[in-house]
């Protein structure tokens, strides 16, 4: 057969896979990305290419992860049902605010402290694993929209999810300063606090609410042409597509815009029925890229992205999935008010994933980072446990939360 056909059969059997399988695995503790890691590890060792690495294309890696991400990012802004309401959104500002910087700072000091790494590169490491992942993460936060009464946790993981992509950005680009200057700190500080910073947020933040309101206005408005009366769930990508590069010609963060932008959608006309079928419209098609990136990465795990996986970087990447991320989160969520158990589960559900190799692909195609390679195998094995860990534990875990939370309930409710 010719190869095309070959891939088009096996595009096929990845999209039944993804339809099936949620089915087939709901009582087996085997989640649907670890399914598809090790069909793409059989099938890349059986093909038996020892150099399918995400190192030899980085622009590919890049452009794939980076569609895969903002796609993500609609999706959890159209889940969103909670209104900008400043007080609302307080354990949010915690986990963006001193969560994630605090992770980055101690994800640096283990790679230079324990791995011997340069600062750039040891910076690099912690802004492209920190955040929490918007594609991997989907199990634990919010469900569609009007999916039922408000869950602080889920609420939480998603918004952080939503969010912390692009907040992550200036910590990625002080990374490559910092290489470029041979580590050294001068004046151009400032110019990263004022673009990098300051105004990149601000504008990726600002259209993404611009654009949310305006195409907001233009979907709902009553008339013949209302794209919300009959219109197709595909306009999803459009509303993701626009908000993205809009806020990127005018150099903001366009994951910030993506989320924002659809958040923003999702409250112009919160109880219409159209929001459903943008929402499942993004789910669906992010199911499929996430499946096919993750049968990839099986594939990256055959060849040679673990080769320099020693004893120090696996207990660096252990240590960064459970303990960094769980302390960070607990001490961002210190005096929250939200019950204990629920601070941890929030802290131990920092999942990495897809957009930890957008990051990185993008920060080697800006700049030049001593050990490099240490960090794709870092990142690689960190991703990895991830997926393991939380997609077996996630829905145990919430599970017995909710039915925590139902025993409390019917206490209160026969008091």
């Amino acid at each position: 057969m010719e190869p095309h056909i070959i891939i088009l059969g096996g595009l096929g059997l990845l999209i039944l896979l993804v339809a099936w399988m949620p089915i087939l695995l709901r009582n087996v503790p085997l989640s649907l990305p670890i399914l598809c890691i090790l069909i793409g590890f059989g099938l890349f060792s059986w093909l038996g290419n020892p150099n399918f690495d995400p190192r030899a294309f980085p622009s590919l890696t890049q452009l794939l992860t980076e569609l895969t991400v903002i796609i993500s990012l609609a999706g959890a802004g159209l889940r969103i049902d909670r209104r900008l309401i400043p007080g609302e959104w307080t354990n949010t500002a915690r986990l963006l605010g001193l969560t994630m910087p605090l992770t980055i700072a101690i994800i640096t000091l283990l790679a230079v402290g324990v791995l011997g790494m340069p600062w750039a590169t040891a910076l690099l490491l912690g802004a492209v694993i920190a955040p929490t992942d918007p594609v991997l993460a989907a199990d634990v936060q919010v469900g569609p929209p009007r999916s039922g009464p408000r869950d602080e946790v889920r609420f939480s993981l998603t918004s952080e999810a939503g969010l912390n992509d692009g907040l992550a950005f200036p910590f990625i680009y002080l990374a490559i300063a910092l290489a470029a200057h041979q580590g050294e700190l001068g004046s151009w500080l400032w110019s990263w606090l004022g673009v990098d910073v300051l105004w990149r947020v601000a504008a990726g933040a600002g259209a993404g609410w611009l654009i949310g309101r305006v195409l907001g206005a233009m979907m709902f408005h009553r008339s013949r042409i209302s794209l919300a009366r009959k219109g197709p769930g595909f306009a999803a990508l459009g509303v993701t597509f626009v908000a993205y590069t809009g806020a990127e010609a005018i150099q903001g963060y366009g994951f910030i815009a993506v989320f924002v932008a659809a958040m923003v959608l999702r409250i112009q006309e919160d109880e219409h029925d159209f929001h459903i079928r943008l929402h499942d419209f993004s789910v669906e098609i992010e199911h499929l890229l996430m499946m096919l990136l993750l049968v990839l990465f099986g594939g990256f795990l055959a060849g040679p992205l673990l080769t320099d996986l020693s004893w120090p970087i696996a207990i660096v990447g252990v240590l960064i999935l459970f303990l960094v991320r769980p302390l960070a989160g607990l001490l961002g969520l210190l005096g929250s008010g939200m019950p204990s158990s629920d601070r941890g589960i929030v802290s131990l559900f920092g999942i990495r994933g897809i957009g930890s190799f957008y990051y990185l692909a993008y920060a080697v195609s800006h700049g030049q980072f001593e050990r490099i390679d240490e960090v794709w195998t870092l990142v690689g094995f960190v991703v990895l446990i991830s997926v393991i860990f939380h997609g077996i534990s996630s829905g145990h875990l919430l599970g017995w939360r909710d039915r925590l939370r139902q025993r409390m309930a019917a206490r209160s409710s026969r008091k």
